[in-house]
């Protein structure tokens, strides 16, 4: 297994406190391990199930607090069935976990001490629980208007909060100022292996259908990681690709803007304020290769406002499923994309509503 990166091709030996290419492209995994059914570990019931296809060597103990299959419930949406994936039941609140628990994992064993990462909540609040897990420090840089539960969340782990004024940019450019000052950054954002704990989800969701692939899901997309490995993990147990829709805020669309466009890379849209929080992310590192699964899946991009989003969250708590703003996105766009919907659909609910 290799890094390598998107732009240049220029390969990597596997060091996990390698975060981009020195052209400043992103890195990709190459030759990594995928899913062999038959080496599922039935008997453990967190995603370390399918650890054979995970990128730590198999002798290296997992940093886990229990985090995957999460529970995949039947409800409706009006008159529509649907799965509800509650990735929200993971062990800080949300999906981030998977690919936290891989990613530090990869840096305790190789030895490191210290993490910086920045995050407008969830991620934070992830690397924050398994750095402690591991007894690793960290500091996680945060725009300081984002949500008071999730910056409490990330101190009473232990980690060093450093509140950054302004936007989301913000924070990620004062991060990105300490991790060239030598400090190893633990990126959701750029790290390829927080990719390979992201697709987990997908194996969990065919397991969980009675090894069936669903024909559609539906998720919020800032940065593209939970979708780019949905992709992933798709891809992997063959068959049909599910059509994967991603829902942005429509106060910060990047990548439905360019769907709308036919256009391959994300468009410059402004940083505008939203509930979603978890999404206000003006230029995903990532967006052409979202754009790229996207449209391989036969799925779409598309953009709601707040009012709707925060309609469906109260409508989807008087069901029993209490979700932050980000996670009501997608079942906020439900009812625009019932005419593209059939068969068997699956909604990511992504983040606790505990958590503002």
């Amino acid at each position: 297994m290799d890094f390598y990166c998107s732009r240049c091709q220029q390969t990597y030996s596997p060091d996990p406190t390698r975060v981009r290419c020195d052209c400043g492209g992103v890195l990709d995994l190459r030759d990594a391990p995928v899913l062999d059914p038959s080496r599922i570990r039935r008997e453990d019931f967190t995603l370390w199930r399918y650890r054979h296809a995970l990128p730590v060597p198999p002798d290296v103990p997992p940093v886990t607090l229990g985090e995957g299959m999460t529970p995949l419930v039947e409800a409706r949406w009006g008159d529509m069935p649907v799965f509800l994936k509650c990735e929200f039941l993971n062990p800080t609140g949300s999906f981030k976990d998977r690919g936290t628990t891989v990613l530090v994992t990869a840096l305790a064993a190789a030895g490191v001490g210290q993490v910086v990462e920045d995050s407008s909540g969830n991620a934070g609040c992830s690397l924050a629980a398994y750095a402690a897990r591991a007894g690793i420090r960290a500091a996680i840089y945060v725009p300081a208007h984002a949500s008071p539960g999730k910056q409490a969340q990330i101190a009473a782990y232990g980690a060093e909060l450093v509140a950054v004024p302004g936007p989301r940019s913000q924070a990620a450019q004062a991060v990105l100022e300490a991790a060239a000052a030598g400090a190893v950054y633990a990126s959701h954002v750029y790290h390829p292996l927080i990719h390979a704990g992201m697709k987990t989800a997908a194996y969990e969701i065919w397991e969980q259908l009675g090894g069936r692939l669903p024909d559609a899901v539906v998720l919020p997309v800032g940065h593209g990681s939970l979708l780019l490995g949905l992709a992933q993990g798709f891809a992997e147990l063959g068959g049909r690709m599910p059509r994967l829709f991603g829902v942005q805020a429509a106060a910060c669309a990047p990548l439905a803007a360019a769907w709308e466009a036919g256009a391959a890379d994300p468009l410059p849209v402004p940083e505008g304020e939203t509930v979603a929080e978890g999404v206000r992310i003006a230029v995903p590192v990532r967006g052409r290769a979202i754009l790229e699964a996207v449209r391989r899946s036969g799925g779409a991009l598309l953009a709601v406002a707040d009012e709707e989003t925060l309609a469906a969250r109260q409508q989807l708590a008087h069901q029993g499923f209490f979700v932050e703003p980000t996670s009501a996105l997608a079942v906020a766009a439900l009812d625009r994309l019932r005419p593209h919907l059939e068969g068997t659909v699956v909604v990511m609910l992504t983040g606790s509503g505990l958590k503002r």
